[in-house]
């Protein structure tokens, strides 16, 4: 989505993990290219659910997948907040 999560930071949202699932169907070797997958099928409010899938060029299916919650929240007073207007606008385009 072309959007730097140090910049969040630096806007003063932070993105901590809540939850997360993994599921390995193959395994991945050291050094081995990989190319990650990121879904995003919800325009969050708070809560940001994202899901993943890993590939290699050994195979067409995933060797990985994955659901990962997160929560947007105030760098200093680490309380939830509404996820930012600039993050919103990217699920309007």
């Amino acid at each position: 989505m072309n959007l730097s999560y140090r910049r969040m930071e630096e806007d003063g949202v932070m993105l901590p993990v809540v939850s997360m699932e993994i599921d390995y169907k193959q395994p991945v070797f050291y050094d081995e290219e990989m190319q990650i997958e990121v879904m995003l099928f919800e325009k969050p409010l708070v809560r940001l659910q994202t899901y993943y899938a890993i590939y290699t060029s050994r195979q067409d299916k995933p060797h990985v997948r994955g659901r990962v919650a997160l929560c947007f929240t105030d760098s200093e007073t680490r309380k939830p907040v509404k996820a930012p207007e600039t993050f919103l606008k990217m699920f309007d385009e």
